[in-house]
């Protein structure tokens, strides 16, 4: 899948980088643009969109963790699918800010008793919160345990549940097996089911790794592993590493125990034997404790402002104080009037007193002039504009609302063109000429702009194209030819276009990226031999390898019931992957033995029988209301072929 940091999700969640990729999906850091904080976006991959059963496998990861209201649990925020660019289904979870379980461990190896029940006491209460719901997790493993930098352990990824709460149930189609194989429970290798005791099994075996820092077993292949799992039985940890705490090795030994009635019936029983040995390990787990919580949030006082000052933003504005000085006249009298002699004016002070005048003529001068002049620029104004109408602004309102606006001032309106906008919707004015603030006489045309919405172009069919026909085909539609990649396909020749990304008819902006996918033609494999190994088995591995595997039932003397008789193609052949794979699995031995039915009633006597494969006749000596068998024929004991018909006679 191309990464799609940088696109905007349904118009809210804007990708900023990516932080993990998987065989389903893509996990991104993005920004919640509508509340301004970071989440974590999960988009499952294209080629998987048509796919059923992985759209609503996704959709159920949102709906088991919705369901959950606990602590310990990656909260789920919001679930769609993006229209209106690259094509998504997506998750939105809580953003946690730090590492898995798996990171704790490869970096600082094996853990202490007490940080082990630290970490997985928590998600050990969540899992009991989903147990209690009736939702089983079926995926836990270290990765998909979140420790946050403050200490909050969160379980993540539900896309395997299942459970009433989900609106869903087992069957035998359901029942393909998903989860890492590592932490499989016998009876999810075997047979394909899973209940809270499977889950119960999956924690014991990441308390077993994170005890001793290694899996209970390795092997070559997934099938060997999960053959150990089924046959064998996982040690005590302390076998492994001494020192272990007694009462963990009885957690683990209980928890992997192959048989599902002996180990803790859902995971409130579990917690309560985890709290009761850390509680021996550290008597002082006691006591309640605020460990693992949200940290206290400490808020700053608001800073106090000098009086006379008002703050705006970021400015402080200096409130004005006006202070009036009043000055007082003191009154002259005669005498001192009388008093002062006055000057005799020279020749010299004459002619500064005339070009003191002759300076005010001039200033009068100007100011008539300027005030004449402004008289004639009014005047002009008025006659040009100001007998005018003012247009007002029209940009955003429909043509109906412009008219509706316009036409009371006596202006008419007049649509000149449409055009593509981004940001104004279809129908809407771009702009009007003359603008906002603009004058026109009375009678005059306002032209209009429309918007036509925002441009889409589909993503034309390149599909079976050679590349560059291809490339020439996106050019001309308008777009631009982004990054080429290899695809395995079984529709389309190798060498030829397999599709792009986006995919065909997608609308997309103009000049827009398509990527190219050319098919590296039919993938084939070597089939594996599964004649002998569980039915059960072949289904699971066949069908995740891609394989649409068709299972017949038939009888065999050899081949015990429930494993694979014959398969065609055989193993060690090679096969297309999506081809179909045939197998046959055994209903056990063609014969059956008559068992002894003597004093059984008809009811009880047909249901035996007929769990054997056998017919049944019936025959009637009495008339008496409640019969029972007197009579077995072919004899007790007797071996017959699956099929046959055994008379019974009731008396």
């Amino acid at each position: 899948m191309s990464d799609l940091t940088g696109e905007l999700i349904d118009g809210r969640y804007q990708l900023q980088r990516l932080v993990a990729a998987g065989g389903m999906a893509s996990i991104y850091v993005g920004l919640d643009t509508r509340l301004d904080r970071l989440v974590a976006v999960k988009i499952m991959h294209p080629h998987l969109a048509n796919d059923e059963e992985f759209v609503n496998r996704f959709i159920r990861e949102a709906k088991a963790a919705a369901v959950l209201s606990h602590p310990n649990v990656v909260a789920i925020q919001d679930q769609g699918w993006n229209e209106g660019g690259s094509p998504a289904v997506f998750i939105v979870m809580e953003y946690i800010d730090g590492f898995t379980l798996r990171e704790l461990l490869h970096d600082g190896g094996p853990l202490s008793s007490e940080d082990l029940l630290r970490y997985m006491v928590p998600i050990v209460s969540a899992l009991a919160e989903a147990h209690k719901l009736g939702i089983v997790h079926r995926d836990i493993k270290p990765e998909n345990i979140l420790i946050s930098k403050d200490g909050r352990v969160k379980l993540a990824d539900f896309g395997l549940a299942r459970g009433e709460q989900l609106g869903a149930t087992m069957t035998v189609e359901s029942s393909v097996v998903l989860g890492s194989v590592s932490y499989l429970s016998p009876e999810q290798v075997q047979r394909g089911i899973s209940d809270p005791r499977s889950d119960i099994y999956s924690v014991g075996v990441v308390l077993f790794e994170l005890l001793t820092g290694r899996k209970p077993y390795e092997g070559e292949s997934p099938i060997q592993i999960a053959y150990k799992h089924v046959n064998e039985r996982i040690p005590a940890p302390s076998t492994l590493k001494p020192g272990i705490a007694p009462a963990l090795d009885a957690i683990v030994l209980k928890a992997t125990s192959p048989n599902p009635d002996h180990r803790h019936k859902d995971a409130g029983v579990l917690l309560l034997e985890m709290r009761s040995a850390q509680i021996e390990i550290d008597p002082r787990k006691r006591q309640l404790t605020l460990e693992l919580d949200i940290p206290v949030m400490t808020s700053k006082k608001p800073t106090r402002r000098p009086k006379g000052e008002v703050r705006i933003g970021n400015a402080v504005i200096d409130r004005v104080r006006t202070l009036t000085n009043i000055t007082s006249q003191t009154p002259v009298s005669e005498s001192s009037v009388t008093d002062v002699k006055k000057p005799t004016q020279s020749a010299e002070s004459t002619a500064e007193v005339r070009r003191r005048t002759s300076r005010r003529v001039v200033r009068n001068r100007f100011v008539a002039i300027a005030l004449l002049f402004t008289i004639g620029i009014g005047g002009a104004w008025y006659e040009l504009i100001g007998s005018k109408i003012s247009i007002p602004s029209i940009v955003g309102l429909s043509e109906k609302e412009a008219r509706r606006t316009l036409t009371p001032l006596g202006l008419t309106v007049a649509v000149i063109s449409r055009a593509f906008s981004e940001d104004v919707p279809a129908g809407e004015i771009i702009s009007s000429n003359p603008g906002g603030g603009g004058h026109l006489s009375k009678g005059g045309v306002v032209e209009l702009v429309l918007s036509k919405g925002p441009e889409r172009i589909k993503v034309p069919t390149i599909a079976g194209m050679t590349p560059d026909a291809a490339s020439a085909a996106l050019i001309s539609a308008g777009l631009r030819v982004g990054t080429t990649s290899q695809s395995y396909s079984s529709t389309i020749a190798s060498g030829m276009v397999v599709d792009g990304d986006p995919v065909a008819q997608t609308p997309v902006r103009r000049n827009s990226l398509v990527n190219i996918v050319i098919s590296k033609g039919v993938q084939t494999v070597q089939l594996t031999s599964y004649v002998g190994l569980g039915g059960d088995q072949a289904t699971n591995e066949l069908t995740t390898a891609g394989f649409k595997v068709h299972s017949t039932f038939g009888y065999s003397d050899s081949v015990q019931a429930g494993h694979v008789i014959s398969q065609s193609p055989a193993g060690g052949a090679v096969a297309p992957i999506g081809s179909d794979i045939a197998i046959v699995v055994s209903q056990g031995s063609a014969t059956a033995f008559v068992p002894n039915l003597y004093s059984l009633t008809q009811g009880a006597a047909t249901a035996a029988l007929e769990n054997l494969g056998l017919k049944v006749k019936v025959r009637t000596t009495t008339a008496k209301k409640v019969k029972h068998v007197t009579n077995i024929s072919p004899k007790v004991g007797s071996k017959v072929k699956r099929g046959s018909t055994v008379t019974i006679t009731l008396g």
